[in-house]
């Protein structure tokens, strides 16, 4: 991707308001190793606009993001002022605290789908501020789509970014432990009431498992959590299996839902996997979300499509919503409610489609056979189920 196009990004945005955003980002992928690879997923789109502004190379996913970034600055310009003015509030916005620029180009990558469908697709919520995003036409048809985000981690028992500062805390204290006591070790935690990032809640576990291994006890609990320290025996493993793995194999024996960090010194190996105490809500939030924000999003005269970006979700976790139909029961059971009489299809994507490395077409679809125009070849395009 040319420096010049990424430039027009940037220059929309303002240099000073980039580059304070990019010393904020580049903060979070120096606050420890843990935190700083959760920090690297979350800004993705960020971290490969700013390596495009200084003509370094890009891999094919961060190509594919970039490219995407690229379109808003032609889609500034062919706005009304009022358009332009809450296309910058809407920049403005994804540049603060813990936002991301994904949601804009998830709306874009909407577009840029329909548009290659063959439909019309004009941008009202930011010209005419219409609740939903887009309007779509083709011939006499036309839909509406309400682009929503919703982050995995509202869904997870145990969120990857409490995870990731739990480790970051505790990996210097395991170490020190390590040397003193070589060996192999795997503690197990479950956390019935999950893991949040309370001002308390890291520091209360932290010292909960340096008490446990200082005073040589094999085991701890309580309603927070229910600690267990055991030798690591994992089937097939190999005292010079590396840490990737590693990981690999606890995942085959944890499950997807565990979360799981090494600490290594030399060849000793603590292990720690937790899980909380009910299964991840992923799919099910999205259902709760989509029952929330259909009724006010789409006004009813039009067939309507929601289209939802899921952020914040590993490869494989992604993998298992899509196979395991997690997210299409959801979306199904949601097409049911009496909130949904308005909607024709609702999408789903990840970061993993907006980089053109997930699901083939650019997303999951899922139509409502019940909605009076769901057999509009017109319309069919859009709204077709994806599987």
């Amino acid at each position: 991707m040319a420096t010049k196009e990424a430039l027009s990004f940037v220059n929309l945005a303002g240099i000073a308001a980039w580059g304070k955003r990019v010393s904020a980002v580049r903060a979070r992928l120096n606050d420890g190793p843990q935190c700083g690879k959760f920090a690297a997923q979350r800004f993705a789109a960020e971290c490969a606009v700013e390596k495009a502004r200084r003509g370094l190379p890009l891999s094919t996913p961060e190509a594919a993001l970039v490219e995407l970034a690229t379109r808003i600055p032609p889609l500034y310009d062919s706005l009304n002022p009022v358009g332009q003015s809450r296309l910058r509030g809407a920049l403005d916005r994804a540049m603060q605290d813990d936002a991301t620029i994904m949601p804009l180009l998830h709306m874009v990558h909407t577009a840029k789908l329909q548009h290659d469908r063959g439909f019309h697709v004009e941008f009202t919520g930011l010209t005419q501020g219409t609740p939903y995003d887009l309007l779509i036409s083709r011939d006499e048809a036309q839909a509406e789509i309400a682009c929503n985000a919703l982050s995995a981690e509202d869904g997870h028992t145990v969120p990857l970014s409490s995870w990731s500062r739990l480790i970051d805390r505790i990996d210097p204290d395991l170490q020190t432990w390590l040397s003193s006591h070589p060996g192999r070790y795997l503690l197990k935690m479950t956390l019935p009431n999950g893991l949040r990032a309370e001002a308390a809640s890291l520091p209360a576990l932290h010292s909960r498992i340096n008490a446990m291994l200082s005073s040589a006890k094999r085991a701890d609990y309580d309603e927070a959590a229910i600690l267990r320290l055991d030798p690591l025996l994992l089937a097939g493993a190999q005292a010079g299996d590396n840490t990737k793995n590693m990981l690999a194999r606890l995942r085959q024996e944890f499950g997807p839902e565990a979360q799981l960090a090494v600490s290594q010194a030399g060849s000793s190996l603590f292990v720690m996997a937790a899980r909380g105490g009910t299964e991840n809500q992923v799919a099910a939030t999205m259902r709760r979300r989509l029952a929330a924000i259909a009724p006010a999003l789409l006004s009813g005269t039009r067939p309507g499509i929601i289209a939802m970006f899921l952020e914040d979700t590993g490869r494989e976790e992604w993998r298992s919503l899509r196979e395991q139909l997690l997210l299409e029961g959801e979306a199904r059971q949601f097409l049911t409610l009496p909130e949904a009489r308005p909607v024709i299809a609702v999408t789903c994507a990840s970061r993993y489609e907006l980089a053109q490395a997930g699901t083939q077409g650019g997303e999951l679809r899922f139509r409502n056979p019940m909605h009076p125009a769901a057999k509009s070849l017109t319309l069919a395009p859009a709204v077709v189920s994806t599987v």
